[in-house]
């Protein structure tokens, strides 16, 4: 496992590249023709130009060569090439072409996934790798942060559903009533940047890209009804950096393996409520670092309400990956209920939104309350009323600390909090640290005696003016 953008096609390589240099053969399992063209290529780069290419009327075609580039479709067609090592790439999908091999062959075999999630790996492969991580790859450069906006969302109240996932129609019926917002809020939060937007069906990417053209933004489609003459075209335009092709739209055909590091904002318009799998394959194309064009970040235009349903399971991912493969196939089997109408808790860090337990902009962690604590003379309960509000004076302190981090100048954030502590325990804070003392989520009514403190100087300021 290994992120979208990581290099996964040069972890592949560098496999390749060691079993040749011990005299063995190796294939190179890919499941599409573009991605075959684009595995060649980049097998070119890496100094690997001595391949055959495993896919009909092909060019390369050479069975001779100690190392294959294969397609899927043509290894169903024709008998596996003999091999030492066997290396799959998007191994989640489980094309029978290389399942039904596998299992007998002698060749070692490594899948390659950024979302491992699929039924049934556990059967084919006997270990998971976490490669590296969304985080480490961010902090060192190899991937962008991505900013998140919420924009006008489809309303799936009520709407249908088969397996668990709503159903394309209901998907594309309340994802048509938002449209033109779409392309207005593309035109306020991402003009400029190139674009990929992900819709429910084919004709809601026709409708979608409808829009863009009328609006003057140059739009095509990118489907399973493209030819693949015109692919190849579509995809020579969009790669160049200074293309007059702004926006791709697909539901699916550009979510796998497609590579264009400049890509800087994403629009999600397919709801979902089970396959996690796919939305972090739809957010990783626009993740890749592009220095040479000047690329800091990517704008995800969330349409779909995706980002606020995965949010927690999506923050594991990043920071840590997967811990079995079992963990993926349940992640994308669980059903995700549709979040109550509240505020969207921010960082209180940096201000990035959705946060769950740990920021994905800036790495900042709320860490969870000790159950016991055991430091005498602090374990008394704060009450105000009849109501409980800290466990201790150490917890209504990291509520207070979690509050003045969020509000207001950070410069002075340590001395309001201990201004704020000394006005309901009537004592400073002085066994604490600000700094060391994490942030927890704040009680109700901890928030409403802060609001009331403020409210309280405000007017006693005020009167003391107007007697001056």
């Amino acid at each position: 496992m290994s992120p979208t953008g990581s290099g996964k096609t040069y972890l592949g390589l560098r496999l390749a590249h060691e079993a040749l240099a011990r005299g063995r053969r190796a294939v190179f399992v890919a499941d599409r023709k573009t991605l075959i063209e684009q595995t060649s290529s980049t097998a070119d780069g890496y100094g690997l130009s001595a391949h055959g290419v495993m896919m009909a009327d092909h060019p390369r075609n050479d069975p001779d060569m100690p190392f294959q580039i294969a397609s899927a479709q043509t290894l169903a067609r024709r008998r596996f090439p003999d091999a030492d090592l066997i290396i799959i790439d998007e191994a989640h999908t489980q094309l029978a072409a290389w399942t039904e091999h596998i299992p007998n062959c002698r060749a070692k075999v490594v899948g390659l996934s950024a979302t491992p999630f699929s039924k049934g790996l556990g059967k084919l492969f006997t270990n998971l790798v976490n490669a590296t991580t969304m985080h480490e790859l961010t902090q060192s450069g190899v991937l962008v942060p991505m900013r998140v906006y919420s924009c006008t969302t489809a309303d799936m109240a009520g709407a249908a559903t088969a397996g668990g996932e709503w159903t394309d129609v209901a998907a594309q019926e309340r994802g048509m009533a938002i449209v033109g917002d779409v392309v207005a809020e593309w035109a306020k939060f991402g003009e400029g940047r190139k674009t990929i937007v992900f819709g429910s069906t084919i004709a809601h990417c026709e409708e979608l890209c409808k829009q863009f053209n009328e609006a003057g933004v140059m739009a095509a489609l990118f489907t399973s009804n493209t030819t693949a003459d015109e692919r190849k075209g579509l995809l020579n335009e969009y790669r160049k950096p200074d293309s007059s092709l702004r926006v791709l739209i697909s539901v699916e055909a550009l979510a796998k393996g497609f590579d264009v590091p400049d890509v800087g904002c994403v629009v999600d318009c397919r709801p979902l409520r089970k396959s996690l799998s796919t939305a972090i394959q739809m957010w990783g194309r626009g993740l890749r670092s592009s220095p040479e064009t000047g690329k800091r970040d990517c704008i995800l235009l969330d349409h779909s309400g995706n980002i606020i349903r995965f949010a927690k399971d999506f923050e594991e991912i990043y920071f840590n990956g997967l811990s079995s493969l079992d963990m993926g196939e349940k992640l994308d089997a669980d059903i995700r209920k549709e979040p109550p109408e509240k505020e969207i808790v921010a960082c209180p860090s940096c201000g990035y939104k959705p946060m769950m337990r740990r920021c994905m902009a800036c790495g900042f962690e709320a860490k969870v309350q000790a159950l016991v604590e055991h430091e005498p003379g602090q374990m008394r309960e704060v009450v105000i009323g009849k109501t409980k509000i800290a466990n201790d004076g150490r917890h209504l302190y990291q509520q207070i600390c979690t509050y003045t981090r969020a509000h207001g100048n950070p410069e002075t954030a340590k001395g309001r909090a201990a201004h704020l502590y000394k006005n309901i325990m009537n004592e400073w804070p002085n066994s604490y640290s600000y700094e060391s003392t994490p942030n927890t989520d704040i009680a109700p009514k901890t928030l409403s005696k802060i609001k009331s403190i403020y409210i309280a100087k405000a007017k006693a300021f005020k009167a003391q003016r107007e007697a001056a």
